[in-house]
């Protein structure tokens, strides 16, 4: 592949994930939130269609895996429209293909229906595999709409930090509202280390894994667990310096991280399974159903003591 064609996965990622995220912004407008089901269902699939439309048109020759492409949700239904979601590329065409797009049109929904809430997310991942075999995520971006930013991997092997306007307030820099309209539209991503002694680790805001709190209390640290809402939001987080890291060991899908890992690897951050081993994409399996995603200074730290409490881990 050229250069040029890679710089082009980085922009393509991340335009369609604000695109979709600026669609989602317009479905909570139009639908409300006085049926969370419609309103759930409507954004997962109106999202849903807007990507696989734009990726068949941009990329036609490439497989395409969506949380809401499979078998199972051919009965989902969005306000207005009795079409059932279109689907994933075929598995057997998926596993042989060299670039597969994993997307995830709402990361969030229970977020995304509930008026205020800004943890929720877009994602769109790019898994690539090379003419000797080697496979892994070359491209993504998170975006975040109802907090105007989308997280992203830039073709210089970075990440980056776009904010939809520069001149609105940035909601995780501190300061005076003249100070951040002062703000580029467009920095560079780099995770952050915690403070000494100190660890946020994020954990699901309806459903904190025991395992998690076994770990905080077996950590000879200051650790303070910080309930966020979906997967994107949470490592995201840990990008933005909100939290220091993401546990997760309660089951999820290839969608729910690989945009966000591709990120998060970009930005220098350690992503792993919770026992250190690779995360892998564009299985026949698409579960994937742990993760840890911190600083790179943490990453010992918490994999010893996920070690340690592994009795009480899920399953």
């Amino acid at each position: 592949m050229t250069e040029r064609a890679a710089a082009d996965d980085h922009a393509l990622a991340a335009e369609l994930a604000a695109a979709a995220g600026r669609l989602l912004l317009g479905v909570r407008d139009e639908v409300g939130f006085a049926d969370g089901r419609a309103l759930k269902d409507t954004g997962d699939l109106r999202s849903h269609e807007y990507l696989m439309a734009a990726l068949a048109e941009r990329c036609p020759g490439d497989a395409v895996l969506s949380e809401e492409g499979r078998s199972s949700v051919a009965g989902k239904r969005s306000q207005g429209d009795d079409r059932a979601p279109t689907r994933n590329t075929g598995e057997a065409e998926r596993l042989s293909a060299s670039r597969v797009w994993i997307i995830d049109p709402l990361d969030g929904t229970r977020e995304f229906s509930e008026e205020g809430r800004r943890d929720w997310a877009v994602h769109v991942a790019l898994w690539e595999r090379d003419a000797a075999g080697a496979a892994r995520l070359s491209a993504g971006a998170v975006a975040l709409p109802a907090q105007g930013l989308t997280l992203r991997t830039d073709a210089t092997g970075g990440a980056s930090l776009v904010r939809d306007d520069a001149g609105e307030p940035d909601p995780v820099t501190a300061g005076s509202d003249a100070a951040r309209r002062g703000l580029p539209r467009e920095v560079p991503l780099h995770a952050p280390a915690p403070d000494a002694g100190k660890l946020r680790i994020a954990v699901s805001r309806t459903r904190p894994p025991e395992f998690v709190q076994r770990l905080a209390e077996r950590l000879d640290l200051d650790v303070e667990l910080v309930p966020i809402g979906s997967a994107g939001a949470k490592i995201s987080a840990v990008l933005l310096g909100e939290v220091d890291a993401y546990v997760h060991a309660g089951g999820q899908y290839e969608w729910d991280s690989a945009a966000p890992a591709a990120v998060a690897l970009a930005a220098g951050a350690h992503a792993s399974r919770i026992d250190g081993a690779p995360l892998e994409y564009n299985r026949k399996d698409p579960r994937l159903p742990d993760i840890l995603v911190c600083h790179p200074v943490s990453a010992s730290t918490l994999l010893t003591g996920i070690g340690e409490v592994s009795d009480s881990l899920p399953g």
